[in-house]
């Protein structure tokens, strides 16, 4: 097939994109920036923004199917810049879409939007939208996911993918943040270090991926669907980031703060930053204290059966992949 992957230059999109290159696909990315290991892939490059209907629609032209993968994360900053990207942006392809008859789009959505701030324990796809968001990021995915499921039919298939807590080499996000607080000594253990989480090494995720598209058509019983996508059992978040330090050659976080503290403090950080509109993120948010603090871990008992997703790559086997990166990191 001829895919397109908007975001095929961030973490995971490249990913996606290797791997479809790997088995003989033909790809195209929609990205803002210039990446020397895209040319080195073979890939058609169009620079745009998701929030340029022309060059989106340009960008579907002549494709079987579309990953979406490009958003704006974050827990901090104005609701129009997440609003405009991972909203709007949504919509914009959904219309391009439908403008140049592509047949297949594959969302890459996250379990932060059903996150109501309580504990999830093997929960499944039936969990609602919470009443209220703590953030903007999840929020803004969240009427994107919508849109996007809503828009399944009428020769155009859609489905949405929830991987949770992607890791891996070339995270420019999660990885170097948690090794950067460790060297600064401002890593601090939040809540009573039992909490269990679902993880989804990158290259699981990206593979997920591309089971979804190959049984993704007009009809099909994945059309319309949502699906969590992590490694079948849990971890205990604070055992994990452990031994992500102990490979970086970091000694262990040992200093913490009660999960009531964590939410108490992020709550007057976020009004002292909204206030005096200060510059950067709040080192402590609420949703941080809550997502650091309790277990949120989902079963993906339905992808299993539809997508007859099964990990390749283990914990064990990631961790060995990362750890080079992580000694890099910590310049150890």
């Amino acid at each position: 097939m001829k895919a397109l992957v908007t975001g095929g230059g961030g973490f995971l999109g490249l990913y996606i994109v290797e791997q479809l290159r790997a088995r003989g696909d033909m790809v195209r990315v929609l990205c803002r920036g210039q990446y020397r290991r895209l040319f080195d892939l073979g890939v058609e490059c169009i620079a745009g923004d998701l929030r340029d209907k022309t060059a989106v629609a340009t960008a579907c032209r002549g494709v079987d199917a579309v990953f979406h993968a490009a958003a704006i994360s974050g827990v901090w900053g104005p609701w129009r810049r997440y609003y405009d990207v991972n909203t709007l942006g949504t919509l914009h392809l959904l219309e391009a879409c439908r403008s140049q008859n592509v047949s297949r789009l594959i969302y890459t959505s996250s379990p932060s939007v059903v996150y109501d701030g309580q504990p999830h324990c093997g929960a499944d796809e039936s969990l609602p939208y919470p009443a209220h968001y703590l953030c903007h990021y999840p929020h803004s995915k969240a009427l994107a996911e919508q849109a996007v499921l809503a828009a399944n039919g009428n020769g155009l298939a859609t489905v949405a993918l929830r991987p949770h807590l992607i890791w891996g080499p070339r995270d420019n996000h999660l990885i170097p943040r948690l090794v950067a607080r460790a060297r600064s000594g401002r890593l601090r253990q939040v809540g009573a270090g039992d909490n269990l989480i679902s993880m989804s090494y990158v290259e699981n995720a990206a593979a997920a991926h591309l089971l979804a598209a190959d049984r993704l058509s007009p009809g099909s019983n994945v059309a319309g669907q949502v699906y969590f996508i992590n490694e079948p059992q849990p971890v205990n978040l604070w055992n994990w980031i452990g031994e992500l330090l102990a490979r970086a050659g970091l000694p262990p976080v040992s200093k913490a703060i009660s999960a009531q503290a964590a939410w108490r403090v992020g709550g007057a950080l976020e009004r002292l930053y909204r206030v005096l509109c200060l510059p950067g993120e709040p080192p402590m948010t609420r949703f941080l204290a809550s997502q650091l603090s309790s277990s949120h871990y989902y079963s993906v008992a339905r992808a299993e059966r539809d997508l007859s997703y099964c990990p390749q790559i283990s914990l064990d086997e990631g961790m060995r992949r990362l750890e080079p990166e992580l000694r890099t990191l910590a310049g150890t």
